[in-house]
């Protein structure tokens, strides 16, 4: 044994180096507390609540983002809506408690939350095996940062146009390093896409024909994961004596609704009511002039209407329950 060590010695004083500086990389977690590094929506949560992993919540994708103001709201719910979020991803959420659902768990589903298939953000914290290196797991978010930092130095240090570098040239806006101060940078953007405006016809029907080849064609069978998630948050739920609501996100009726819709809303609240879960059906109650897109509310027109609504249903709720 004593001679294998001196043989390989610097093999493993290399592994061993390797080992010790991720481990305390990941201790560190620039993922989370760097502002070099992107930040995706969980983390902005967290920003944005001082780090309170605790609350009552409002969970979904985008379009709970973009239609609930929780500044606005009675309510006062977390908003914690997740780019691409799927049931799978709360389900994540609650097992691995990165965030402890207190007083209510509200559910927004729209017509993507429930595609097993849909990709989603590849750096939520849920998806990143225990056993896995972080700088491996990262590896994509520190050579961006890196190339940003390098970049930076090149031109303040050397009064160069870094620019003219290709690996350079997607930097302009964020290099503001100087000699006189090398390590400056421009942190990373901290809050989440909000929808602005509305989408011309056009874009609206290219997107609605991208919907309907992507996905149109789906059937339940295609929702397998998320449906057993939806079994495991109501059986948390109960567990947790945690009241759950459920509400059926707008979708822009001057569209038609994609075809596996009907079947998935039946199925889902089949599964709900024999739960006794309450819902608020929103899918096809907004008039277009509310939505950004097809998916997303207007933040100046559609959110303070749906906000104001929720709010309404969740006290009717809580006074029906007393």
């Amino acid at each position: 044994m004593i001679a294998f060590l001196r043989k390989n010695s610097f093999v493993l004083l290399l592994l061993a180096a390797f080992v010790l500086s991720d481990v305390l990389i990941s201790w560190w977690d620039p993922m989370v507390t760097s502002r070099r590094f992107y930040k995706n929506d969980f983390t902005k949560t967290l920003f944005h609540h001082d780090w309170q992993n605790r609350g009552p919540a409002f969970y979904g994708n985008s379009a709970v983002t973009g239609a609930y103001i929780e500044s606005d709201s009675t309510a006062k719910l977390v908003e914690l809506g997740l780019s691409y979020g799927k049931l799978t991803d709360l389900k994540a959420i609650l097992e691995q408690q990165r965030f402890h659902v207190e007083g209510q768990l509200v559910v927004g589903i729209d017509v993507h939350t429930m595609i097993d298939s849909l990709d989603t953000d590849p750096t939520y914290q849920w998806f990143k095996p225990w056993y896995q290196p972080y700088v491996y797991a990262y590896r994509d978010y520190f050579r961006d940062t890196g190339t940003e930092l390098a970049c930076g130095l090149y031109q303040g240090l050397l009064k160069q146009d870094a620019t003219r570098f290709e690996a350079c040239a997607r930097f302009p806006e964020t290099l503001k390093l100087s000699a006189s101060d090398p390590l400056a940078y421009q942190p990373r953007w901290i809050d989440k896409e909000l929808y602005f405006g509305r989408k011309s016809d056009e874009d609206l029907r290219k997107k609605w024909d991208e919907y309907e080849q992507r996905f149109g064609w789906m059937t339940n069978r295609d929702f397998k994961n998320n449906l057993d998630a939806m079994d495991f948050i109501i059986a948390y739920s109960k567990q947790q004596g945690l009241p759950l609501r459920v509400v059926w996100m707008p979708w822009n009726r001057g569209y038609k609704l994609p075809r596996y819709m009907p079947a998935l809303q039946e199925e889902v609240n089949r599964r709900l009511q024999a739960a006794g879960v309450p819902t608020l059906d929103l899918l096809t109650t907004y008039d277009p002039k509310y939505f950004h897109d097809l998916v997303h509310l207007s933040r100046q027109e559609g959110a303070p209407v749906f906000t104001k609504e929720v709010d309404a249903w969740l006290a009717s709720l809580a006074k029906s329950s007393k």
